[in-house]
């Protein structure tokens, strides 16, 4: 068996010292969310050995170069598939309905949810297409360019499938931002993304205004359901359901908005916010911490796609400047849905706050993420004076 020479020289300690100031944030937000929640259960215990799990996927992955990846992408997607297949047919012992979807599997201790882990999956997959169809088709035509957005869509598509049987409607959103952004980089010519992107906006548009004008048509013909539309509903009006679908998000904003400035201090809380410590951590953080706590928070989530953003930018390796932009897209989506529903802008979905959050199958899929990342830098050296485009 080979031995690894594992070089603490390449390490990313710039990307070490963001993950290590994440962390931090998320153990104090954690034990102030678990001191006054409904559980006796420590979760930042369990949050803290999350992460020493996390820091040994990325040990795992950070030695592995881009041809390794490549190799292995199709496996990993492949397996990913499967689990997200066999969720369909488990039976409730092995994968429970938990809060009406069925998408976690139950295991000592804890629960797996394999979407988390899709989605990092799903994003070398694409970057694997897009080099591939790339080499291919040195001469880009609108034709070459169609088939890349098929491709795109297809691998996309199968795990997008299973994701919405389960049913997950945020996890689903997040794997099309991933296609979004990841076909924005491919250059795939705008003559064919204006059509079908603008297509799609207006068909969005469309479907809100018959959600809030003609909710009867939507029921009968689209096959949703009054409790989906109670969360449109809710959205808009939050304190007309305050009893019902709307009262995480009044119960977020009174929280967000007592924090004021500088926050009430650790372990002063004084709004109820049930499961504050999974998706509505950042309620906790802007009560507790107020502005400058929400506001540290996000700085260092900008300096994080920041950097990777610099990543993408000097590596001269092509399938990893897609991963960087893969990573980027799903980081960005995340903040923006998680802070977005605490605070009343985008509708309320099951999505946690990145590195933050307590749960293990987001945070080891997001440190799957950083091993890729930090694999980036490890072997940047490698490619800094070559011509490879």
């Amino acid at each position: 068996m080979q031995k690894i020479n594992f070089k603490t020289s390449r390490v990313d300690y710039t990307l070490v010292l963001i993950l290590t100031l994440l962390a931090i944030c998320s153990g104090i937000a954690i034990y102030s969310a678990q001191a006054s929640g409904q559980y006796s259960e420590n979760f930042l215990l369990k949050q803290m050995v999350f992460y020493v799990a996390g820091i040994g996927i990325i040990l795992s992955v950070i030695t592995l170069d881009s041809d390794q990846i490549r190799r292995i992408s199709w496996y990993a997607y492949g397996a990913g598939i499967a689990m997200l297949a066999f969720l369909v047919v488990a039976p409730s012992s092995i994968a429970p309905v938990i809060n009406g979807a069925k998408s976690w599997y139950r295991l000592p201790g804890m629960s797996l949810q394999p979407s988390e882990f899709m989605k990092i999956f799903l994003i070398v997959a694409l970057a694997n297409v897009i080099v591939t169809h790339h080499a291919k088709h040195v001469v880009k035509t609108l034709q070459s360019d169609f088939w890349l957005l098929v491709k795109l869509g297809l691998v996309t598509a199968l795990p997008l499938f299973f994701v919405m049987l389960q049913p997950d409607l945020g996890t689903s959103i997040v794997m099309l931002a991933i296609l979004t952004g990841m076909i924005f980089v491919s250059g795939i010519t705008w003559k064919l993304l204006l059509p079908i992107y603008g297509g799609g906006a207006t068909i969005g548009a469309l479907i809100l205004l018959l959600v809030v004008k003609f909710p009867a048509f939507i029921e009968k013909y689209l096959g949703v359901k009054q409790y989906q539309l109670g969360r449109i509903y809710s959205w808009l009006d939050p304190y007309n359901y305050e009893s019902s679908a709307g009262y995480h998000l009044t119960r977020s904003l009174l929280a967000i908005g007592s924090g004021e400035t500088t926050g009430k201090g650790t372990g002063n809380r004084e709004v109820y916010l049930p499961e504050s410590q999974t998706d509505f951590i950042f309620s906790v953080i802007g009560e507790e911490y107020g502005f400058i706590g929400t506001s540290i928070v996000l700085s260092l989530f900008f300096v994080l796609i920041y950097h990777i953003m610099r990543l993408a930018m000097d590596t001269k390796n092509q399938f990893y400047t897609y991963i960087c932009v893969g990573i980027i897209s799903m980081i960005t989506f995340h903040v923006f849905q998680n802070v977005g529903m605490t605070i009343g802008v985008v509708p309320i979905t099951g999505i946690p706050l990145p590195f933050i959050s307590y749960g293990g199958s987001s945070l080891w899929g997001n440190m799957l993420g950083m091993g890729l990342i930090f694999s980036i830098g490890y072997h940047y050296k490698k490619y800094m004076f070559s011509t490879e485009k």
